[in-house]
């Protein structure tokens, strides 16, 4: 027996791995990718009720792998040596291409002004020549019909000018269709003017943002209308928006890009000879909240939820603002600010009195009146990041409670920064999210609750005319908002989505 064992081999036992040889999308593997499943589910229910049939169109392009960036140019770099380096790879001038688009428009808007003043001296011209025509022939009537009126008849002027007694083109009989009108005929109603008793015609402040569907979370369904009754308090108030043509590209900013459908990739960023890098890249929807602050020499200006620093070095990189204060509320967040600053900007140790990085929760930070530009770029569900990126995901079933009241934190945020705002001064409000909830849902109720609160009276400013010279670039929706606007994802364009909506303090 014992030479038997000798004899035989060993035995090799192999024991199968489950999810051995698994495709990423696998059940096993399911698990390290349940935020961005959730987040699909979610926009897909939501914004399909939002967007229509756009909505395909924008889902394609939220989930391509790339994306397209601007570079902003750094003034503390060698410049000139970066802009001629990136025309050489292709990028172009984001201000040319803004200087070109606006000429078109000033032409086109001339030529249709002057077709317009054409078409009014035309019809001018007829009028005047028909008058002429009209007095013509009452005088030669009144030539063959000499004397005075008798008392108590028209005179010939007055049976000219009676309906009465114009001369029409006649026009051909048109036959008439009797139709019975017994019990059995079928009749036809016109459906167009009835309003339906759902369509709700005392609107409330947040429901017409929120769609009539639900929203998965955990093992049970809530409803999110119900979560967001909060808002509906602020129906009758009153939000006045303005005209605001002042949207541009400062001096001193330089961006760069690539042209619709051309998905380049910028090279890495070097350090030139002052020690820090040449550009940074962002997002193309980004820069558009910075602009739209319209930065003036002399600003104070402060970025509430800044991390990770982009737009507050974008706004640096203007060389307008007197002093620029970089805020967030996380120690994390700020250790990044900080490291994007110390790469970029050469001797950051002697900018302390101009450059300030704080670390503060933005609801309760008290400078009153100390600033008169504000960025408010509240955390939201960043539905691109929400999309590809599993960590820290705000879909994730532990994060349910904190996604929900994201509306509520965004609200606080913003009401307090129309509280700091010196009276005259700028707040950009900011997400980038597709939900009208987080975006113009947001915005309406701090309005409200800032007036109510403090007293303070703001007005939204619409830029659309601002903003046509950028459609080459952007695309804006097909609708317009009531108090903001947004970049919609495209596939030639494919950045965003960024909502973005200015206010002025005027009480």
């Amino acid at each position: 027996m014992m030479q038997l064992f000798r004899r035989l081999r060993p035995l090799k036992i192999v024991i199968p791995v489950r999810f051995k040889g698994h495709s990423k999308d696998h059940w096993s593997r399911r698990d390290n990718k349940l935020g961005t499943l959730k987040a699909i589910k979610h926009f897909d229910d939501f914004y399909k009720t939002v967007y229509g049939k756009s909505w395909d169109d924008i889902r394609k392009a939220l989930l391509e792998e790339r994306s397209k960036y601007i570079a902003v140019i750094n003034n503390f770099s060698d410049n000139e040596r970066t802009c001629t380096e990136l025309e050489a790879i292709g990028a172009i001038d984001m201000r040319a291409i803004y200087n070109v688009q606006k000429e078109i428009l000033s032409e086109t808007e001339t030529r249709k002004s002057k077709k317009r003043t054409e078409e009014l001296n035309k019809k001018k011209m007829q009028r005047e020549m028909d008058s002429f025509i009209s007095q013509q022939q009452l005088s030669e009537l009144e030539s063959i019909y000499p004397g005075e009126t008798p008392e108590g008849q028209h005179s010939l002027s007055d049976l000219m000018e009676d309906e009465k007694f114009h001369i029409k083109e006649e026009e051909g009989l048109k036959p008439i269709s009797l139709k019975s009108i017994s019990a059995d005929a079928e009749i036809e109603y016109d459906t167009s003017r009835i309003i339906s008793a759902s369509s709700g015609l005392s609107v409330s402040s947040l429901q017409e943002f929120v769609p009539a569907t639900k929203l998965k979370g955990l093992d049970d369904w809530v409803l999110e209308s119900d979560h967001y009754n909060y808002y509906t308090k602020g129906a009758d108030f009153t939000i006045k928006v303005e005209d605001d043509d002042s949207f541009s590209i400062p001096k001193h900013l330089k961006l760069y890009t690539f042209e619709p459908d051309n998905y380049n990739r910028f090279r890495t960023s070097k350090r030139g000879t002052t020690g820090v890098l040449d550009y940074y890249l962002m997002d193309g929807g980004s820069i558009l909240p910075v602009l739209a602050l319209d930065l003036q020499l002399g600003d104070n200006f402060l970025d509430m939820c800044a991390a990770p620093g982009g737009k507050s070095l974008a706004a640096i990189q203007t060389l307008l603002p007197a002093t620029i204060v970089s805020n967030d509320k996380i120690e994390s967040r700020v250790k990044k600010i900080k490291q994007v600053m110390g790469t970029y900007i050469s001797n950051i140790s002697q900018w302390d009195k101009k450059i300030l990085i704080t670390t503060r929760d933005a609801r309760v930070i008290d400078d009153y009146e100390v600033f008169n530009k504000i960025l408010v770029d509240v955390p939201c569900t960043n539905d691109r990041h929400s999309l590809h990126v599993d960590e820290g995901n705000w879909f994730r079933p532990e994060y349910i409670k904190e996604r929900l009241r994201l509306p509520e934190l965004q609200s606080e945020i913003l009401v307090n920064a129309l509280k700091l705002i010196a009276p005259g001064g700028t707040v950009v409000y900011a997400t980038c999210s597709l939900s009208p909830i987080q975006n113009e849902g947001v915005v309406q109720m701090s309005l409200k609750k800032a007036f109510e609160e403090a007293n303070v009276l703001a007005v939204v400013k619409d830029l659309s005319e601002g903003l046509k010279p950028f459609k080459y670039l952007y695309n804006f929706g097909k609708g317009k908002l009531k108090y903001g606007h947004i970049v919609i994802p495209t596939m030639g364009n494919n950045w965003g989505p960024m909502y973005f909506c200015k206010m002025t303090r005027i009480q």
